[in-house]
């Protein structure tokens, strides 16, 4: 492999060349980390799953929220924990596309879901009685269809057209692969990338001043009625820490990344790079398993019932 021909093989990523003295730390308090996003996600998706109170549209939404949470994760930590070991932190040409690939859909269907919550808060509070009809089982399984369908298209034609280029580099400054950082090595620009991304940038946009119109008007809604203020705080105020916590990290990540100076220490580069699939992962489910009582009962119910039975 050569840094000044198309031909690359394998990539070499950066940000652990400094945790020689503390990589087996590192690698037990990550991989607690991972195994604690694991069982608090499937906690929730299994007890949604097996309690058929909770094949509700708002419930289903969580979970389909929960296993994009595991699909996105298992993008990052595995590879991440066997390079805390390794003393060379290299991956392949497929292997660093298809990384990429499922941190980029993952992060897209993270907040495609989010803007579906927020849609199915709006129409539950302000059009209650038409609310059955509104978000019945065909409308909510092709909304979930869609929702994972426009992700995964939009960053497959992204991923093709990021493996077509012609490289002259071989190193990507990061701890993990990105399409952008992959795009940086290529020996000329794309403008089909940049096309490419720019749109599903504004894509996102809209998807986020929609939200943010809707929330305006369900609070204006919720004024009058302590009804609707209950109901908001109970079921609209989890959805949008998540929602505003996605938004931060997404937000901060890009700008750093296309901004950012590179003088900042190697960990706090490290951290604004991984906070995205660092803290909604873990946050999101555990907001919902506290905050909404359905799935906080059932979840106690559970770990009683299996107390006893021991």
């Amino acid at each position: 492999m050569s840094d000044n021909t198309s031909v690359v093989n394998m990539f070499t990523l950066s940000g652990l060349g400094g945790i020689t003295n503390y990589k087996i730390t590192l690698f037990v308090f990550t991989f607690l980390y991972y195994c604690v996003i694991l069982q608090v996600n499937l906690t929730v998706i299994l007890t949604i799953i097996v309690d058929k109170s909770l094949h509700e549209p708002m419930y289903i939404f969580l979970c389909n929220l929960c296993i994009n949470g595991l699909y996105g994760t298992t993008g990052f930590y595995p590879k991440f924990l066997i390079d805390i070991l390794s003393t060379s932190h290299v991956i392949s040409y497929v292997g660093c596309l298809l990384q990429a690939f499922v941190l980029h859909s993952s992060a897209c269907a993270d907040f495609s879901i989010l803007v579906l919550m927020a849609y199915d808060r709006y129409v539950a509070i302000c059009r209650p009685l038409a609310y059955h009809s509104v978000m019945n089982p065909q409308r909510v399984s092709l909304l979930i269809f869609i929702t994972w369908l426009i992700p995964f298209c939009s960053l497959f034609f992204n991923t093709i057209t990021t493996s077509r280029y012609r490289l002259c580099g071989s190193h990507i400054q990061r701890i993990y692969c990105v399409n952008y950082m992959i795009a940086k090595l290529s020996c000329s620009a794309s403008i089909a990338n940049a096309v490419l991304a720019y749109i599903n940038y504004i894509f996102y946009f809209c998807h986020f001043s929609a939200v943010v119109w809707s929330y305006v008007y369900l609070i204006q809604k919720c004024l009058g009625s302590k009804e609707s203020r209950t109901k908001f705080m109970q079921t609209c105020l989890p959805h949008l820490l998540c929602l505003l916590t996605m938004v931060i990290c997404m937000l901060f990540d890009l700008l750093y990344m296309r901004f950012g100076t590179k003088n900042l220490p190697e960990s706090i580069q490290n951290f604004i790079a991984i906070q995205f699939i660092l803290i909604p992962p873990i946050l999101n489910p555990l907001i919902y398993g506290f905050k909404l009582q359905k799935i906080r009962r059932r979840i106690q119910y559970f770990l009683w019932t299996k107390h006893v039975c021991i």
